[in-house]
């Protein structure tokens, strides 16, 4: 729900503006119309400078100890941005009072429901991924499972993107009737800092259930150096238009490929073609299919003690677990496919081992949750598997 700023009658803020311009000549502008009214004054908390909001990570992601913040991009949805981070819409949208359709302003801050991996400075975060395989599984598993920490993506440890700031801001969940001046009255912060740390738009409009990071005061940002403006048809040069006495090249186009069939449940996991890019890691069958933002993998279920073997060469990038022990394998590929294997038992292999298509990785675990939770990923998103095993 959207709140309107209260329209006053014009003799009134005419009013307002003339005692305005009458303190300006003693002292700074009080924007807020906070220090001439009343016995207590809230203008010096106003009127000072806040902290830059510190800046997000590649996806958006401004981690502090206690909680994490994501901040939208242009053309965002609510559901977008669940994706980048590897959230679930309706869980992102739910917590913030928000439809996961709804399109966000540029800048606009949406609090996470559950913390997220953070991102290393290069390549993929397989902490991350490792983790939402995880939410994917079971949260039972057998205590004897042996884990390596996860280093950054990487082929050398490296530092985070960005920096945890020093001071973690309040975070304020609006209620009903109030608006973005009351909030900054509530926590003497100027408003206009308030709309730069939160995205608000022109109007400063808020809605319920809406979370708003109060800023930190501190010392005053930088300015920002003004953008540099060409004159038309200047700056960089032309390209030069080919040839027309030179004939094109023949352009051969090559005919797209049939769809793959589609993989229902109850379906048996092996292709018998051993042409497919990918090979099926449990010889079972199929007991809950891909569905982007719901399940980012397809679950394959056999009896307890299977095999899970490797989906295709690679190298293996982690093998970790839950706190409830829920193991989980990641193996990366070449062209920044990664396979994902969680809700496994026995690991056979350890950080770093090359593998080979068929080789075995694991074993289902025993009980009623005997089954595979298999994921391919290129880069952090997550990809249907089916046209890779068939």
């Amino acid at each position: 729900m959207r709140f309107c700023q209260v329209r006053f009658p014009a003799r009134l803020m005419a009013g307002v503006a003339s005692l305005a311009l009458l303190a300006a000549c003693d002292e700074p502008l009080d924007f807020d119309m906070r220090g001439k009214v009343g016995g207590f004054s809230t203008a010096p908390a106003a009127q000072s400078a806040a902290q830059n909001r510190p800046a997000p990570d590649g996806r958006g992601i401004i981690s502090y100890p206690n909680y994490q913040v994501a901040v939208a991009r242009r053309g965002d949805t609510v559901s977008s941005v669940a994706n980048r981070i590897g959230l679930t819409p309706a869980d992102l949208a739910r917590y913030n009072g928000l439809t996961p359709g709804d399109e966000l302003r540029e800048g606009e801050v949406l609090a996470l429901p559950r913390r997220v991996a953070e991102s290393s400075a290069g390549g993929v975060d397989i902490s991350a991924i490792a983790g939402s395989a995880i939410d994917a599984s079971p949260r039972s598993a057998p205590a004897a499972v042996t884990t390596t920490s996860l280093p950054p993506s990487g082929s050398a440890a490296a530092a985070p993107a960005t920096a945890a700031p020093k001071s973690e801001p309040v975070r304020h969940k609006v209620v009903r009737g109030e608006t973005a001046y009351t909030v900054s009255r509530l926590y003497q912060v100027s408003v206009k800092d308030l709309a730069d740390w939160n995205g608000l738009g022109p109007d400063f409009s808020i809605r319920e259930g809406q979370y708003l990071l109060i800023p930190v005061k501190g010392a005053t940002p930088p300015k920002v150096a003004p953008a540099v403006v060409t004159k038309p048809g200047a700056g960089s040069e032309t390209p030069v238009p080919p040839s027309a006495a030179k004939p094109l090249p023949n352009e051969k186009i090559a005919a797209k490929p049939p769809a793959a069939p589609a993989v229902s449940v109850g379906q048996p996991s092996r292709d018998p073609q051993a042409s497919a890019a990918m090979a099926y890691p449990v010889n079972g069958k199929i007991i809950r299919t891909y569905t982007k933002g719901k399940n980012d993998g397809i679950d394959i279920a056999a009896a307890p003690g299977t095999a899970v073997t490797a989906a295709a060469d690679g190298t293996v990038r982690a093998i970790t677990a839950s706190a409830d022990k829920v193991a989980i394998v990641v193996i990366q590929h070449p062209n920044n496919l990664l396979t994902v294997y969680a809700n496994v038992d026995g690991i056979a292999v350890k950080k770093g081992d090359s593998v080979k298509r068929g080789q075995k990785l694991a074993q289902l675990r025993a009980g009623e949750n005997a089954y595979v939770h298999f994921e391919v990923r290129k880069g952090f998103d997550s990809q249907d598997p089916t046209p890779y095993l068939n």
